[in-house]
């Protein structure tokens, strides 16, 4: 791409957009305003990036962070200055959390016309606090070929951090003076004759995208010494491992999901422990190449018999903590000795057991690990927690075939037996996700779960569902009423979408997660400081979005629905659903599906 040399600020743009196509970023997400202009004009008219111009920066904020999930790459979000940027500050949070790299670009006034009442001007400096894992202002644009340098560099290390060592947000605060138009000055003009792109670009190359695995890795490196001693001490076949066992896989949208599944099933194989599947993790999508999955752990725990027969003595956890209240409050009771596997710093045990942190990926440790001579004989613990599992998988299933239409938790089972393979499935917080840990089946379907479980809110549900349908196969939202209504803009996207999204919408009139909670005993102020019922028309509200709308009748309705998905523009399913009769089904459920409890296993 050639420079633009129309004026300081145009050229200074160029320079960012130039650079950051090069270093590997490929959509832009451009919110309008005055003074981010010359960077629009130049992110917009580059000839590599893609660009996608939305209204609402927090829903802006959230469709890049749902682009970021579905390509692991960095997006850059660009807003202008003022209350702009505040808005894209939940997305930032949970990109934080949740480790997804964004690049955050907000333009703002400069330092002369900071703190003197000028219009659209707010302290931006450090706006999201200790969230990015770098925070920059650029200086001002100058045609000065050092500052040129300055500003290349600074961008080739605000990407790098925005992926490594682990993935995240950086923000960048960019100030520009008038003008902000690209109106001609001869000045600049006369400095395009003197650049050579080849000398300025010359020995800039993009990071590698690919996590570091290291696959040479040695259990040594994981740790102390005493640390790596015991785990090849229980590798020993002399001495072996502790017999009560569990790996607990947590919610996890890996690079590359089968690599994941595999190094899990590896861990599983040599160590002799069955795995606690998350929901919210491909496992259960990818059931083939592990037998030792258990997909109902979160019933299975909630009996005080089974609870204490299957107590760990060590457990394996691997990535963020489990959604399954029940397995926490299971695990925090028993006290395991507990081994956390993840790449990042941070601590991710907030039960507070006996846990000692290995940083590194599970494929990393799984390649650490040696193949062990012959397969682990299964032990007594191994088998009960298989045995439980088809007991307790036969019980749930026969329960939700017979679940009568509109009973919420149904639709995650249906959908986890209807979608077509390797569908993008994002599942908003509240009430869905517990119920896909609840009641998702195994299969190799090779579906691939997204969600914001970093600071698990429902903000921006819709907008990052979009962001993960964008350009991508035929995808899928499942959601609440209040979910989906908290980020109705989102609906904006719709003229500018690519691709498909269907949204399985499970209307119970309000906050249905409420209704499962002791608080629901108590009402008033129950119903309505926290069911918050809401009696909205999504007929009418898809009409107003030119958004595709089918109210579903039945099962077998939504199950057609759901095996053919359209392949382009939004579709919204409406189910509706009883939130008080699903509490009280649920709450049955729960109390009912333990008494299929194996005799071999109670009283143990």
């Amino acid at each position: 791409m050639t420079l633009d040399f129309r004026n300081v600020n145009m050229l200074w743009a160029s320079i960012v957009a130039e650079t950051l196509s090069r270093l590997g970023l490929e959509q832009v997400v451009i919110c309008p305003g005055s003074r981010s202009a010359p960077l629009a004009i130049a992110l917009a008219q580059h000839p590599t990036l893609n660009t996608i111009p939305i209204l609402d920066e927090r829903s802006a904020g959230f469709f890049a962070l749902g682009l970021a999930q579905q390509s692991k790459q960095a997006v850059a979000l660009l807003c202008s200055s003022g209350t702009a940027g505040a808005n894209v500050y939940p997305a930032v949070i949970e990109a934080h959390e949740s480790r997804v790299p964004l690049l955050v670009l907000t333009a703002d006034r400069p330092p002369e016309l900071r703190d003197c009442n000028a219009g659209q001007t707010i302290n931006q400096q450090n706006l999201y606090g200790r969230y990015p894992n770098l925070y920059l202002e650029l200086a001002l644009p100058s045609l000065a070929a050092t500052q040129w340098a300055y500003l290349r560099q600074t961008l080739c290390q605000s990407w790098q951090r925005a992926h490594f060592p682990v993935p995240g947000v950086v923000h960048l605060n960019c100030p520009f003076r008038d003008p902000l138009s690209p109106q001609p000055d001869p000045a600049t003009l006369a400095l395009a004759e003197s650049f050579d792109p080849q000398v300025f670009w010359g020995g800039l190359t993009p990071p590698d995208r690919s996590p570091t695995l290291r696959p040479a890795l040695t259990l040594e490196g994981l740790g102390t010494v005493a640390l790596a001693q015991q785990w090849n001490d229980w590798l020993d076949p002399q001495i072996g491992l502790p017999e009560a066992g569990v790996i607990v896989a947590g919610p996890a949208q890996p690079r590359s999901p089968q690599a994941y599944c595999e190094a899990i099933a590896h861990l599983s194989r040599t160590l002799g422990y069955p795995v606690l599947a998350e929901g919210l993790s491909p496992l259960r999508n990818y059931a083939h190449l592990n037998p030792a999955l258990i997909s109902t752990y979160d019933a299975i725990v909630r009996h005080p018999e089974w609870a204490i027969a299957l107590a760990p003595q060590v457990v394996i956890r691997v990535g963020e903590t489990p959604t399954s209240k029940a397995l926490r409050s299971w695990l925090h009771e028993t006290q395991p000795l507990q081994w956390v596997i993840d790449a990042g710093d941070r601590n991710l045990d907030p039960l507070h057991l006996r846990s000692t942190h290995l940083p590194t990926h599970p494929e990393a440790l799984a390649a650490a690990i040696p193949n062990a001579p012959a397969p682990r004989p299964p032990s007594a613990y191994y088998q009960r927690w298989l045995e439980a599992e088809t007991q307790t998988r036969t019980a749930l299933d026969q329960a939700l075939t017979a679940a009568s239409f509109g009973l919420g938790g149904k639709v995650a089972w249906l959908a986890s037996q209807c979608l077509p393979p390797q569908t993008p499935l994002f599942i908003a917080n509240s009430l869905a996700v517990r119920e896909v840990e609840w009641f998702w089946q195994l299969g190799d379907r090779h579906i691939q779960p997204y969600f914001n479980r970093g600071a698990n809110g429902i903000d921006g549900t819709l907008s990052t569902a979009l962001g993960v349908a964008y350009n991508n196969r035929p995808s899928v939202l499942l959601t609440g009423d209040l979910a989906l209504l908290h980020d109705t803009n989102g609906f904006l996207l719709n003229a500018k979408f690519r691709g498909h999204l269907t949204i399985v919408l499970v209307n119970n009139q309000g906050g249905g997660i409420f209704q499962t909670l002791p608080i629901a005993d108590f009402n008033p102020p129950f119903e309505e400081y926290f069911a918050t019922p809401q009696a909205i028309n999504f007929a009418e509200l898809c009409q107003a979005y030119q958004v595709a709308y089918e109210p579903i009748e039945s099962w077998e309705h939504l199950a057609a629905a759901l095996k053919d998905l359209p392949l382009a523009g939004i579709r919204l399913l409406e189910i509706r659903s009883d939130r008080t009769q699903t509490a009280q089904w649920l709450q049955t459920i729960f109390r009912e599906i333990p008494e299929a409890l194996p005799p071999n296993v109670k009283g143990r």
